[in-house]
């Protein structure tokens, strides 16, 4: 009975630390997104899950909750901010709040739009979409017709923004726009607020999904014969440092000779690599092609510098 119950418990950490339940922590309710590096906790984390689709249409936790300068318990996410007012909680109206004029389009089809209580219509793929997501809960009523802003057709909404996409496979044209991220910075919220934390769980280990990968050299132009170094920096999804990489620098000379370095990052995520340049021709380029490697994952970028004389 000792081993099922201990198989059993094994079997939710393995669950929690690979982020597909929720857990409690403190007798709350939460999840830790990796893709981010916040929580979700408590009532919001119970509106978040309440929500069908609820990373496509409200984003990704970009801030812990917090108290903000009126006195509101609120939670940036990347498409909205969720707010605590007279213990419910529900969606800032960020809409209104970011809502610029744009150049306006006139569209007045019967058979392909719905007209609302503001006076406005919500037509073709935007009306598809405001349907099949419970639109006026989600989004509230249209404050805008459709507009043109930065190159790309939206309409505004009591609580966010719609944008219509056309590189997007068909069906996923229609996207909501990022209106959390752009009213954080707009309203000069702290920045520190989007770094990333730990798990409220201490069982859980925070998990890296991708692999950010820069390089950059010392010097961009040597002489032909010189001291160079290159710094290599790898991070995860949330830009923190990922120590233990491998990875290997090809360096590809102007005289065409090609080297290559291993290396392994260190707590930081840093490499610096020392390349001595030796009689190299005046005038070209030496590239350098870096490529890293963590646990299963896979990253690369490359850098240059010029020989000068």
């Amino acid at each position: 009975m000792m081993k099922i119950a201990r198989y059993f418990l094994g079997l939710i950490i393995i669950l929690v630390l690979l982020g597909g339940i929720p857990v409690k922590a403190q007798g709350t309710e939460f999840r830790f997104f990796n893709e981010t590096g916040h929580n979700v906790q408590g009532i919001f984390w119970d509106y978040y899950e309440s929500i069908e689709n609820a990373e496509t249409l409200l984003g990704y936790p970009i801030t812990e909750e917090f108290t903000d300068r009126d006195g509101l318990l609120v939670q940036y996410f990347h498409r909205t901010r969720l707010e605590l007012f007279n213990g419910q909680v529900r969606q800032s109206t960020l809409g209104l709040w970011n809502y610029e004029k744009g150049v306006q389009l006139s569209i007045d089809n019967p058979l392909a739009c719905d007209e609302f209580d503001t006076g406005f219509l919500v037509c073709f793929a935007f009306r598809d979409f405001f349907n099949d997501n419970n639109g006026l809960s989600l989004l509230g009523y249209p404050i805008s017709p459709f507009e043109y802003q930065e190159n790309i057709i939206v309409q505004y909404f009591q609580n966010g923004r719609l944008e219509w996409h056309p590189s997007k496979p068909y069906g996923q044209q229609v996207v909501v726009g990022n209106l959390g991220s752009i009213y954080f910075g707009d309203i000069g919220e702290d920045p520190v607020r989007l770094t990333g934390v730990k798990p409220l769980n201490a069982l859980i280990e925070a998990q890296v999904l991708s692999l950010n990968v820069r390089a950059f050299p010392w010097k961009a132009v040597t002489v032909s014969t010189d001291e160079q170094a290159i710094f290599i920096v790898v991070q995860d999804q949330r830009l923190q440092a990922v120590s233990g990489a491998s990875g290997m620098a090809t360096v590809n000379w102007t005289d065409g000779a090609v080297t290559t370095h291993s290396f392994t990052t260190d707590e930081k995520g840093v490499v610096t690599l020392m390349l001595p340049v030796t009689k190299q021709i005046h005038g070209s380029s030496v590239t350098i092609d870096v490529s890293v490697v963590h646990r299963n994952l896979a990253g690369k970028t490359s850098t240059s510098f010029r020989i000068w004389y």
